[in-house]
């Protein structure tokens, strides 16, 4: 019971990072490129609070891999923070989580991995369900700019994660991938310009940072171990669900019927894919 109560809480920490942003950036008027900036200064502080006391090694802050992903995550935070202008919380969270499995699908397949024809499946299953979702409808139709900015985040979230395979310490990796990070967006930032700053959209994008996000991970990283690889990944299907339902319920975002099909199929893409080939015993 206290493992389920543990993966509950972080699934709602992801979940909470979407409607997070949405209130931050399209609720408070916040600059994404402000919000991403304070959620990633406020992520790295907590993660580094977490490892400085901790009698491991220090994080290594050099190397190709750890300017790779401390990039990757750059675009990851500031493509999330953009997408949010226009997309509803669960409507987002459904773009990154599908687009997020078709790259690291078709990585796979540059690798040339061994894939079951399970995955095959799944992928295509998700693929349609994406198609539905962003297809042009009229006045249904999902908005292209946020939509593409929620693709560069998931692009940048699949490089993120594709290169943080092996990581010996990945609390410690995440810190310093975070820390490292701060100057792309802070650069980023001074060449845009700082915005109006509101105190509603500073404290959600601190909360976003140190709480959903630095704390989040740090929870995730701690119950991954006790966790079978397939329950891990099918665990994280419930984060669109919970933005939907809390952008529904808290933001008064319209729950339609080509968001339930696309999101089922999405999702349920995902899952079958994650399903474990049964071993045949002669």
């Amino acid at each position: 019971m206290q493992l389920f109560l543990l993966v509950a809480l972080t699934m709602t920490a992801f979940a909470a990072n979407s409607i997070l942003n949405r209130i931050g950036v399209a609720g408070y008027g916040m600059d994404p490129m402000d919000f991403a900036t304070i959620r990633v200064a406020a992520g790295a502080l907590m993660l580094w609070v977490l490892v400085l006391p901790r009698q491991a090694a220090r994080p290594i802050l050099v190397g190709v891999r750890r300017f790779a992903g401390a990039l990757s995550l750059a675009v990851y935070m500031i493509g999330f923070s953009w997408a949010y202008i226009s997309l509803g919380a669960g409507l987002g969270a459904l773009i990154l989580f599908g687009v997020l499995q078709v790259v690291v699908f078709g990585w796979a397949v540059v690798e040339r991995q061994g894939i079951p024809l399970q995955r095959w499946i799944g992928a295509v299953v998700a693929l349609i369900g994406l198609g539905i979702l962003l297809w042009p409808a009229g006045e249904a139709a999902v908005p292209v700019g946020g939509a593409l900015a929620m693709t560069c985040a998931a692009v940048g979230w699949a490089v993120y994660t594709l290169l943080g395979r092996g990581e010996p310490d990945a609390l410690g990796a995440t810190a310093a991938n975070f820390l490292l990070c701060l100057p792309v967006t802070g650069f980023a930032l001074l060449l845009i310009g700082l915005g109006d700053l509101s105190a509603g959209g500073v404290i959600t994008a601190i909360v976003a940072g140190a709480v959903t996000s630095g704390l989040g991970y740090a929870l995730w990283y701690r119950v991954l171990p006790s966790l079978p690889t397939t329950v891990a990944g099918i665990a994280q299907l419930s984060v669109p669900v919970i933005a939907v339902a809390a952008g529904v319920l808290l933001l008064d975002e319209p729950l339609t019927a080509r968001l339930i099909l696309s999101g089922a199929l999405v999702l349920g893409g995902i899952g079958v894919s994650l399903i474990p080939r049964r071993r045949v015993i002669a």
